[in-house]
């Protein structure tokens, strides 16, 4: 059985890819093109990792946050306020974010 987290949807689509947990610039270095970009909340100096990002996912926020306005502006799918991401996925988990529904689930 899998891993699903529940959160807002707040900009649609699918993507997969692999978690990063990102708490500030400091974790620039980490993240890849394609990586899926975990934070309790983005804030603008991360805009250059969540424009790489395949998908975002963060513990708080709601349909304005920043994570919202900017994933929709730029069509990444989205996924805010699941509580507790940060805690319960691990950096190199594989994950399905799906921005429509508001869901999470771990692949592997």
């Amino acid at each position: 059985m899998s891993l699903y987290l529940h959160g807002l949807p707040a900009s649609r689509g699918i993507a997969e890819g692999t978690v990063k947990i990102i708490s500030g610039i400091q974790d620039a270095e980490k993240f890849h093109d394609g990586d899926i970009l975990v934070a309790k909340i983005t804030d603008p100096t991360m805009v250059f990792m969540m424009g790489k990002a395949a998908g975002i996912v963060c513990d708080i926020g709601g349909i304005m946050s920043h994570p919202s306005i900017v994933s929709r502006e730029m069509g990444i799918p989205c996924v805010v306020n699941t509580k507790d991401a940060t805690k319960i996925l691990k950096d190199g988990m594989r994950v399905r974010v799906d921005g429509e529904k508001g869901t999470v689930e771990v692949l592997s």
